[in-house]
C-alpha cells in the first residue's frame, strides 16, 4: 500500500483517487442501497397520503345517521327491483294485482317521483364527474412559435430559411 502511495504521489492520493472513481461509477450505475432507501421513502410517502386520504374525523351520532341514510336509496332500489321479479315469479296472480293498482296512479304524481330519482342520481354521478379547470398552457417565449401568429409579425428570422415551416404559414 505504501509503494501504491508513493507511485501516486502522496498519502492521500490513492483514496482520492478511489472516491473520485467511485463517484464516476455511480454516474453509469446507481448505488442499489440509496435507490431501495428512495423506494422506501417513496413508497412510506404513499402509504401516509393513503392513509390521510381515509382518515375519517370523529363525527356525532346525527351526522353518522344522516350518512347511513344517504347509503341507502341505491341498495334499496337494486334489491326492491330483484325483489320484484321474485314476487312476479312466487305469486303472478298478487303481483298482477299489486301492478293494476300501480296503473291508477296519477301521472303528475310519476313525473314527480321521476324528477326525485333522477335529481338525486344525477346530483351523486355529477359530484363524482367534477374536474378541477384544465390548466392553462402559457404562452411561447418566442412569437414564431405561436399558432395565432401572422407571418409579417414574426420577423424574416422565424422562418430561417426552413422551407417547411415558411410553406406551413402560407396555406394558413
Amino acid at each position: 500500500m505504501v509503494l501504491m502511495d508513493q507511485l501516486a504521489g502522496g498519502t492521500g492520493a490513492v483514496t482520492q483517487l478511489g472516491r473520485a472513481a467511485q463517484g464516476l461509477s455511480r454516474v453509469f450505475i446507481p448505488d442499489a442501497t440509496q435507490g431501495q432507501a428512495q423506494a422506501a421513502a417513496a413508497h412510506r410517502a404513499a402509504l401516509e397520503q393513503l392513509g390521510a386520504e381515509f382518515a375519517l374525523p370523529r363525527r356525532g351520532w346525527f351526522d353518522r345517521v344522516v350518512d347511513g341514510l344517504n347509503r341507502v336509496p341505491r341498495p334499496l332500489l337494486a334489491l326492491g327491483t330483484l325483489g320484484l321479479f321474485v314476487f312476479a315469479m312466487v305469486d303472478p296472480v298478487r303481483f298482477a294485482g299489486r301492478m293494476e293498482g300501480l296503473s291508477f296512479v296519477p301521472d303528475p304524481l310519476w313525473w314527480l317521483l321521476g324528477a326525485i330519482v333522477s335529481f338525486y342520481f344525477g346530483a351523486r354521478e355529477l359530484h363524482y364527474l367534477r374536474r378541477p379547470d384544465p390548466p392553462v398552457r402559457p404562452a411561447p417565449v418566442h412569437s414564431a412559435w405561436r399558432a395565432d401568429a401572422v407571418p409579417g409579425e414574426r420577423g424574416d428570422e422565424a422562418e430561417g430559411g426552413n422551407p417547411a415551416l415558411a410553406d406551413w404559414h402560407a396555406t394558413r
